[in-house]
């Protein structure tokens, strides 16, 4: 039996983004987007969804081992920034895209648009920019 050592998603993060799972935040975390933004807007399909997760969240993390890239970047550290410093660009900046995170700094989150557009893709980004270094 193979054992993926590739550690990409933190079960212990995802555990505590679900304790605001109502927002769907582990969901994003975890790259489900679509489900997530369904969470976000019923409160967690009304808790019923959020306290099932509670013992889908290996399998997410396992899902989501697989799906992204590991590299330099820790997605862990980019949704931890992004979660609490996101209008301000700091993820951004953390992932080296200067520029953006300048504006975003500025802007706050690009009128929190790209704030928005960074929570639905940031594995995407982080997964993407482990693939350039």
């Amino acid at each position: 039996m193979e054992i993926d050592q590739k550690k990409t998603h933190s079960l212990p993060l995802g555990y505590i983004l679900w304790l605001f799972g109502f927002t769907g935040s582990h969901r994003f975390y975890y790259g489900k987007t679509w489900t997530g933004i369904l969470y976000f807007f019923t409160f967690g399909l009304l808790g019923v969804g959020w306290l099932f997760d509670f013992f889908s969240i290996p399998r997410m993390e396992r899902e989501a081992r697989t799906k992204y890239t590991d590299g330099l970047y820790c997605y862990s550290v980019a949704w931890v920034l992004l979660t609490f410093f996101g209008i301000l660009g700091i993820h951004r900046m953390y992932l080296g895209k200067w520029i953006t995170g300048i504006l975003w700094f500025f802007t706050g989150g690009f009128f929190l648009l790209g704030y928005l557009y960074d929570f639905l893709n940031l594995n995407e980004i982080v997964s993407e920019r482990n693939i350039l270094n």
